[in-house]
């Protein structure tokens, strides 16, 4: 039987691990990632390194199949770039006015699992080690972008009225976009068929689909979204900024965390 354990990378063969993760997702499985694949089959970016970015990587017994990325506030970027917070969303979103004393934010991104075991326990074991690493350091609230799945603008919008149309939209929080992408003029990767923009066009939005990743926050995280799509031009996808608080996940995501802590401790 397969163990399953979520840890935070402390070695350079655990931060490896979760590089190589990525690259097999966004590169490999999705092609997310245009140009010549690297040869060393790592996705890598400026933040990674960081003293201020935690890595968790989840393991199948000894095989790393998942992993995520948290930046936490780093004065140094902060200085730098002109932000208040110092990470990488704030170089697409004006996120002056959710700045607090009383706010601990930390952006999670690069959430991905190789696709053999998407729809198994390493989606869960993520999660509940994002929150157990967030309580212990201290924050309060979590700041992301959601991949639509979608080059198309249109159907990045429609996504957009569908969330709003489920209640899925922050009603305390609403940010600009302040470096908007440019998307392609023809898509190649649409999310709605023909039949559904029309229905949409006529405010037939009961029953639309919503991508994997926001729904999977919105449902499982408490996650509410905080600005229209943006564009990421590295990933060729738009996604949908989002936030959540820790003290709103819903009790019964705390209670899947709980049975996974239980589990591991019976195994051990």
């Amino acid at each position: 039987m397969t163990s399953m354990h979520c840890r935070v990378a402390t070695t350079q063969r655990e931060l490896d691990d979760a590089l190589r993760v990525r690259w097999a997702v966004f590169g490999g499985e999705l092609r997310l990632i245009s140009g010549k694949a690297p040869p060393s089959r790592r996705e890598v970016s400026c933040f990674d390194t960081l003293d201020t970015t935690v890595h968790l990587v989840v393991y199948a017994d000894r095989e790393p199949v998942a992993t995520v990325r948290i930046l936490l506030p780093n004065p140094e970027v902060a200085h730098d770039t002109g932000g208040r917070l110092g990470i990488e969303l704030e170089q697409k979103l004006d996120l002056s006015g959710v700045v607090a004393e009383s706010r601990l934010f930390a952006e999670t991104a690069r959430f991905c699992v190789l696709e053999r075991w998407r729809h198994s326990e390493a989606v869960a074991r993520l999660h509940a080690g994002i929150y157990e690493e967030s309580r212990r350091r201290g924050v309060t609230h979590w700041i992301a972008a959601a991949n639509l799945d979608t080059d198309s603008e249109e159907d990045a919008r429609l996504v957009y009225q569908v969330a709003a149309h489920r209640g899925w939209l922050s009603p305390r929080w609403k940010v600009k976009v302040s470096a908007p992408g440019e998307s392609p003029v023809i898509p190649s990767d649409p999310l709605y068929t023909a039949q559904e923009r029309a229905r949409a066009r006529q405010g037939q939005l009961d029953g639309l689909r919503m991508p994997r990743a926001p729904s999977l926050f919105a449902r499982k995280m408490g996650a509410r979204f905080i600005s229209e799509p943006i564009y990421e031009a590295g990933f060729r996808r738009f996604t949908l900024p989002l936030m959540a608080a820790l003290d709103e996940i819903p009790a019964s995501t705390l209670a899947r965390f709980e049975a996974l802590d239980s589990r591991a401790s019976r195994a051990a």
